[in-house]
């Protein structure tokens, strides 16, 4: 492993808590206002696009050569740092047109896509990582 991609995906993984901690602290409320709504979203975004970033830093750190987005998945999947293949795909297809949602019943479905499907993704990711770094 290269010194500099190492501290690079470590430096990733910072960006990542950052964003994840606060995705994590407002994930589990039961109800949202549109603004809230909103929020959650961006931050799910934001952290969601960290995480395959740091992906492809670590898997970069460990010698794989990686293009997309798509392609940090599938490694990851394959070398196990992450489960659920599918699903992180799936969130990748959702990220992609998050920006593109304004109807409000899509706004109020994707929010609980996040909470129920999406968000334990980035969890299970960021206690893998954080191992990791142990």
């Amino acid at each position: 492993m290269s010194n500099l991609k190492e501290v690079r995906w470590k430096q990733r993984y910072e960006n990542f808590r950052s964003s994840y901690l606060l995705l994590d602290k407002y994930v589990d409320q039961e109800e949202f206002s549109e603004l809230e709504q909103a929020g959650l979203i961006q931050i799910f975004e934001t952290t969601f696009e960290l995480a395959w970033k740091v992906m492809k830093d670590y898997l970069e750190s460990e010698g794989y050569q990686v293009n997309s987005p798509r392609e940090a998945v599938k490694k990851s999947f394959e070398i196990q740092l992450i489960e659920d293949g599918e699903i992180w795909l799936e969130a990748l297809a959702h990220r992609n047109i998050t920006v593109h949602t304004y109807d409000k019943s899509k706004v109020e479905e994707l929010v609980s896509i996040i909470k129920d499907d999406y968000f334990p993704l980035l969890e299970a990711l960021h206690d893998t990582l954080t191992e990791e770094l142990e």
